[in-house]
């Protein structure tokens, strides 16, 4: 008969309580791995390398939002948001109208006006359904969701519906990106990646 082989867990890997890990928690594990987030009291680590793909497109969409973003409106990547205790999901890109603070670690809904995944196989439940139920949950008022379709980026485009707190779609974008919200934004999407 085999034996049972068991892994132990580092010690940070660990939760700190009997229900699990909490939002502050994330700002004092060091040794997690980069982008790691939390969901509803659970870790959640990137593992499989990003696609250069998703890499480029998220670059490239973050300077183009920049460059349209009005006074009063800043452009993070991989920050993470603070929906609430238990959760802080890292969105791949956000705006937001909190000032810019070079300490910052996490940001609150209240100050989040948009949130984007770039969908990536490792990723793809979570970005389809999970995350976006949180974040309308959590009443930030776009998300977009960018997928790859044979090479060129489709943005998904949802606001939030505030009687229901759910977000309904307001549109498919492919080849260009013309929206008046959060602010005005006119963005060649083919642009955004090489052609392949």
């Amino acid at each position: 008969m085999e034996e049972a082989v068991t892994a132990e867990l580092p010690d940070w890997m660990i939760p700190p309580r009997p229900s699990g890990w909490e939002a502050d928690d994330l700002d004092h594990l060091p040794q997690a791995p980069r982008h790691t987030e939390l969901i509803d009291g659970a870790l959640i680590f990137m593992m499989a390398p990003q696609r250069s793909w998703h890499s480029r497109l998220v670059e490239n969409m973050t300077f183009a939002l920049r460059q349209a973003a009005p006074t009063g409106f800043e452009v993070e990547r991989e920050m993470t948001v603070r929906l609430d205790n238990k959760s802080r999901p890292e969105p791949d890109i956000l705006v937001t109208t909190a000032a810019y603070d070079p300490d910052r670690t996490w940001y609150a809904p209240g100050d989040v006006t948009l949130v984007i995944e770039v969908v990536s196989e490792e990723s793809a439940d979570r970005d389809r359904s999970l995350k976006p139920f949180k974040y309308a949950q959590a009443k930030i008022t776009h998300f977009w969701r960018i997928e790859d379709e044979t090479g060129s980026p489709a943005v998904h485009a949802y606001e939030l519906d505030t009687m229901t707190s759910t977000y309904v779609p307001t549109g498919i974008y492919r080849d260009r990106l013309k929206t008046s919200v959060p602010f005005p934004l006119d963005i060649d999407l083919n642009a955004l990646v090489p052609a392949t």
